[in-house]
């Protein structure tokens, strides 16, 4: 793939890292945290624990709100090896939103040919230890770093790393975002430490994980979707459904602009007759936040 980091067109070819302004705007303190969770729609809280096992493999825990208060739940965050999302951050905190998609304008700039026509964005907030494992999103995604710091390990998006057949079940709801992974993709990645104040981006689809380095961390997720990754997606949805039934599709890297195209079309179609139903509706959630817990997740009440 010489320097182009994936197989998939677009004008981010490597990851990079870019400045903000975010945290002198005072976004991610702990009184504006707290005063987030507070009022937080528990709907929109994703609460996640992750295992591992010597050869990288992982395992997932849901968590429940709780009842705690804002600061209190901050403070079972900070003591614990949780990974907590806060999703539609684009509505429910416009003021912050708004800022960040100042910046986004910025860095959307700096790649000629970039012209994202939806945006939405997650605010994470997770515990020192925690780390994040091997997946993909299906979107194109910047991430503002606000507090702490991370390590993002970032792998090319070629067919061993990515492979096909995995993101369809994504895109199409049959299973959560991490992909097959083997210890030896460790000597592919690019290494970046992300600090404060900074932005990181990287390729359409490029497979990253990510871990905290001893600190509490603060970031913002921002996807973005093209018209580009938009019809991908849809021709990975309907290559899904035709699996589904006992086809093999071509591949979406070998098909041209008409066959995504139509293959985008039929996903609309499909998607409204639910042609595929999602799998990931109801996680069983076995843990709430709790101050003083091993990991920060103590028992759900009976």
């Amino acid at each position: 793939m010489t320097d182009r980091q994936t197989r998939y067109s677009g004008p981010i070819t490597k990851a990079a890292v870019h400045p903000h302004d975010l945290i002198q705007k005072g976004w991610g303190t702990d009184d504006h945290l707290a005063e987030v969770l507070d009022r937080y729609p528990a709907d929109l809280f994703d609460i996640n624990l992750y295992d591992y096992d010597d050869e990288g493999q992982v395992s997932l825990r849901t968590g429940a709100r709780g009842k705690l208060s804002g600061e209190a739940l901050l403070e079972a965050i900070k003591q614990g090896r949780l990974w907590v999302n806060l999703r539609g951050v684009d509505g429910v905190l416009p003021e912050f939103w708004a800022d960040a998609m100042a910046v986004f304008g910025k860095i959307q700039a700096a790649y000629p040919g970039m012209r994202a026509v939806t945006n939405a964005g997650q605010l994470i907030l997770s515990s020192p230890a925690a780390r994040v494992p091997y997946h993909f999103d299906a979107a194109g995604v910047v991430l503002f770093h606000l507090r702490g710091r991370k390590r993002i390990y970032v792998y090319p998006g070629d067919e061993a790393h990515l492979p096909e057949r995995a993101m369809e079940q994504v895109v199409a709801r049959q299973t959560t975002e991490e992909l097959p992974y083997a210890l030896a993709f460790e000597n592919d990645a690019t290494v970046i430490d992300l600090e404060p104040g900074q932005a990181l981006t990287w390729p359409l689809y490029a497979p990253h994980r990510v871990e905290n380095l001893d600190r509490f961390c603060v970031s913002l997720s921002m996807d973005f979707q093209t018209w580009s990754s938009r019809m991908r997606n849809g021709a990975l949805y309907t290559n899904a459904v035709l699996r589904s039934r006992g086809a093999k599709p071509r591949q979406t890297e070998v098909m041209g602009q008409g066959e995504l195209a139509a293959r985008w079309a039929a996903s609309l179609a499909l998607r409204r007759m639910g042609a595929l139903k999602s799998k990931l509706k109801d996680f069983e959630r076995d843990f709430e936040p709790t101050v003083g817990a091993v990991d920060g997740a103590g028992a759900l009440p009976a």
